[in-house]
């Protein structure tokens, strides 16, 4: 019975879902990215620990100043892509529905969603590369949960709403990440790059002002939403009473 009712409640919620990124990869189901999420908890936490267990810490500074870099190329491309269909243009600050229709804007903005999504994997590099150098310091319970869930969000946020106001927090954590991976990439060249790091103590201001921005722009949101909510009670409510009197007189 519970589980009928829970199959029940799974194919309803996904005839929701937006059809047009049905078919896409990896979109079809949540299964293949919690399944990858989960792996990825076990080969940082458990795994890879004991792979390097009795041996040393390895020298990957060359591969993780590729990666970083890398990474800095694919993510200023999401944040033009992001800007290009929708933020630096057409979309608005204040509420900005999702175009569900298939026109090249919109497919667009879809597009540029999914290759964030797959961004979420790639970035499980950054802790693999900890695991490998034995920096399990940074291998926090925090930071694991933190990339461990990430890609589960952003698909569901995908598979329902690619585009729309929801996207502004996608929009500004790339532009962080553009930055961080520069950080990263020239940091992985050693000590005489800490010359060009001056501006490492502003990562965290950086961070946090991106944070509060995406707040700040739900925050208007609902502002938005409820004050039309209680523009439309008070309508409701005074055209009734105006009806009222009309039908006592």
């Amino acid at each position: 019975m519970v589980w009928n009712e829970a199959v029940q409640f799974y194919n309803h919620t996904f005839e929701n879902a937006d059809p047009r990124v049905a078919d896409w990869p990896m979109m079809h189901s949540p299964f293949p990215t919690l399944i990858i999420c989960l792996s990825y908890v076990y080969i940082v936490k458990y795994l890879g620990p004991s792979l390097m267990k009795n041996r040393e810490p390895l020298d990957i500074r060359w591969l993780m100043a590729i990666y970083n870099f890398s990474m800095v190329i694919f993510s200023f491309l999401i944040f033009y892509y992001f800007g290009v269909y929708g933020w630096f243009g057409s979309y608005s600050w204040k509420c900005q529905p999702v175009d569900y229709s298939n026109s090249p804007e919109a497919i667009g903005m879809a597009s540029v969603c999914w290759w964030f999504y797959i961004s979420k994997f790639i970035e499980f590099t950054d802790t693999i590369f900890f695991v490998m150098r034995k920096k399990y310091s940074q291998v926090s319970t925090l930071h694991v949960i933190h990339h461990g869930i990430m890609p589960m969000s952003v698909w569901l946020g995908l598979k329902f709403t690619p585009g729309g106001h929801s996207t502004f927090f996608a929009f500004v954590n790339s532009f962080v990440h553009i930055l961080m991976y520069i950080y990263y990439g020239l940091a992985a060249f050693g000590p005489r790059m800490n010359k060009y790091l001056w501006w490492k103590k502003y990562m965290t201001t950086i961070q946090m002002v991106s944070s509060i921005l995406y707040i700040l722009s739900i925050s208007l949101l609902e502002f938005v939403i409820l004050f039309k909510s209680c523009f439309i009670y008070i309508y409701i409510y005074m055209y009734r009473i105006l009806k009222e009197k009309m039908l006592e007189n």
